[in-house]
């Protein structure tokens, strides 16, 4: 399994609302596979492969990734505030280096915040937040002013690596669903469903892509694609796991945002099951995935989410296990040839 095509999703940039960059890959990847593709005024792409009289089935991997937008420029000092677009643990955010994208290009940074030598007693005791933080360019303010204004986006930059069995980078969450997505895609062959690949914006800020796109699409089925928690690692409880690398993709019963249909959870069991692919369950407890929004879609869909095993999720060195990657595209590939031989009403 090659690693090119997610290594290019990985790094390149799209927060919230500027997911331009990410949208030409997908459009350029999605095109020679489908029968119609189009974008909609949220920016999201929808592609599609017809089938033969099956359900209408449409599959979303979200293709923003955290980051800021560029809230104060300092006119004196050129140190730059940042407003955050979707949730940072700011624990790790010290030291790192960003990239604020300008419309004369691009600027690389690092993010700062007071040296720890000069912090008061109570300063030291109390948690970092965001406020605390700043972007330190290293250039005087006259020159910031030219390059950067308020509204400017803001990423992390970090390198996608192989790492032993695992890939690791920012913005797994959720391009490696994108990329899991994209490979079904081009996997499937004999389906009667009619089959709907979606890669959605702004769902770091509530799933507004995947509202708009389940509403345009109408499904009869929803199946999202996303990262979900692994925290198989030193301190923590097994209980407190929720998943664990390289034991198989997650076939999720319940999030923050939605409960997957009981029956198309057995049914992608079953399919597992039968091509002996490995999975676990999954329930999250804080957190939710497009298939919040997809199901809400018109007069409801029966929706569920198959989640990729994650760790150091919204950090720069997200980790997934490669075999866990290929058993969600092997999963989503078995399941779309299969999906028109169930009955998914409650």
């Amino acid at each position: 399994m090659t690693m090119e095509l997610l290594k290019r999703l990985s790094e390149v940039a799209g927060v919230p609302g500027r997911e331009e960059t990410v949208r030409q890959i997908v459009l350029r990847e999605l095109k020679p596979l489908a029968d119609e593709t189009k974008t909609d005024i949220l920016g999201n792409v929808i592609a599609m492969k017809k089938g033969r009289g099956g359900p209408k089935v449409m599959l979303a991997a979200h293709m923003d990734e955290i980051g800021f937008l560029v809230s104060h420029v300092d006119e004196k000092t050129g140190f730059l505030k940042i407003d955050p677009l979707g949730g940072f643990d700011p624990r790790v955010l010290m030291a790192k280096r960003v990239v604020v994208h300008t419309e004369s290009g691009d600027l690389v940074g690092v993010m700062g915040s007071k040296p720890v030598h000069v912090l008061s007693e109570e300063e030291r005791s109390k948690a970092l937040e965001i406020k605390d933080l700043f972007i330190d360019l290293g250039l005087p303010g006259d020159k910031v002013r030219k390059r950067v204004q308020v509204g400017d986006f803001v990423t992390l930059r970090q390198d996608f690596v192989e790492m032993g069995d695992l890939v690791s980078g920012k913005a797994l969450d959720d391009r490696v669903g994108v990329y899991a997505m994209i490979e079904a895609f081009r996997r499937v062959k004999k389906h009667r469903a009619d089959i709907y690949a979606v890669a959605t914006t702004q769902e770091e800020v509530g799933v507004r892509g995947a509202r708009v796109s389940g509403y345009g699409v109408s499904p009869d089925i929803g199946v999202a694609l996303d990262v979900t928690v692994a925290s198989d690692v030193p301190g923590a409880q097994e209980s407190d796991h929720v998943t664990k690398l390289g034991k198989g993709v997650a076939i999720k019963i319940k999030d923050s945002l939605s409960i997957s249909n009981p029956k198309l959870v057995r049914r992608l069991r079953q399919v597992a099951e039968k091509r002996k692919i490995p999975y676990q369950l999954e329930i999250l407890p804080r957190g939710g995935t497009d298939a919040g929004a997809i199901q809400m879609a018109k007069e409801g869909v029966a929706v569920v989410t198959i989640s990729i095993p994650t760790r150091y999720l919204h950090s720069v060195v997200e980790c997934a296990h490669k075999k866990d990657i290929q058993a969600t595209i092997d999963l989503l590939v078995a399941f779309l040839e299969e999906a028109s031989e169930g009955d998914y009403a409650l």
